[in-house]
């Protein structure tokens, strides 16, 4: 009775994996351009062993490239201000130091922000 019971339970399990795989394909096969993708998986594992042996034959270079810092102050990580803020703090002490700004400080400001527009619009040309 046991033995019965068990290839009962076996046999609903069969149509229900069946009926999945049914549908799950039908699913794949409904989806535009692309198709039933299933075949093309199970090849795969092949295609894998292929690569991995010329994969140890030869090493790709790996390019890490730099994150760009945030530009507003407050995504800045702690490090980040305090750098910034050093390198303020001494691009003032240069500024003030500098005899062109002692002798007339608007002046100064206006001839550098002029620079700066002519560099920028130069630039951006």
């Amino acid at each position: 009775m046991k033995l019965r019971k068990d290839r009962w339970l076996q046999k609903i399990e069969g149509v229900k994996l069946a009926r999945l795989k049914q549908k799950a394909e039908a699913k794949r096969k409904a989806t535009p351009v692309v198709g039933d993708m299933q075949p093309l998986m199970e090849a795969l594992p092949e295609l894998s062993e292929l690569t991995t042996t010329s994969k140890a034959r030869k090493q790709p270079k790996i390019h890490v490239r730099a994150k760009a810092e945030p530009t507003d102050f407050n995504q800045m990580k702690p490090a980040q201000k305090r750098r910034l803020l050093q390198e303020e703090v001494a691009r003032f002490h240069e500024v003030i130091g500098n005899p062109v700004y002692k002798a007339n400080p608007l002046a100064a400001i206006s001839e550098h922000l002029c620079k700066r527009l002519k560099e920028e619009a130069g630039n951006a040309i």
